[in-house]
């Protein structure tokens, strides 16, 4: 992996550690009010971080993109904000929900851009046949 592939891949890796350790510290304190985040993390973070990731794998040409940067940035920095923000929002603290609010949008902008990216990338990908032996 290379580039944004590999980039998105750390990320995923990170969020999984993050929604896991979530989940243990709700389970060892049996207070679950967390769990709207853990969900976010592991869902939005961990599994869009790995499926962008393998998309980009996948495809070369997508990956080579100059969007895809952007791509990952955009939906790094906004995610990180949703989560965070929802965190300290299902914490108590009212006045964090314009970040979580922010932080929704702009990943909702990231999939808006992936979808601008990924979608001709799969309409011009031909798979190559296997070298004969």
């Amino acid at each position: 992996m290379q580039g944004v592939s590999r980039n998105f891949f750390l990320l995923a890796i990170a969020y999984a550690i993050c929604g896991m350790l979530l989940g243990l510290v709700m389970s060892i304190s049996q207070d679950h009010t967390q769990m709207p985040v853990h969900a976010h993390v592991m869902v939005a973070g961990w599994l869009m971080s790995s499926v962008f990731a393998f998309f980009y794998h996948l495809f070369p040409a997508a990956r080579a993109s100059s969007l895809a940067p952007v791509h990952f940035w955009l939906t790094a920095v906004s995610g990180i904000a949703l989560v965070v923000g929802l965190f300290f929002l299902l914490a108590g603290n009212a006045s964090i929900e314009p970040l979580v609010a922010l932080g929704s949008f702009g990943f909702f902008a990231g999939m808006l851009l992936f979808a601008w990216i990924a979608i001709p990338a799969t309409r011009v990908y031909q798979v190559q046949p296997a070298p004969a032996e």
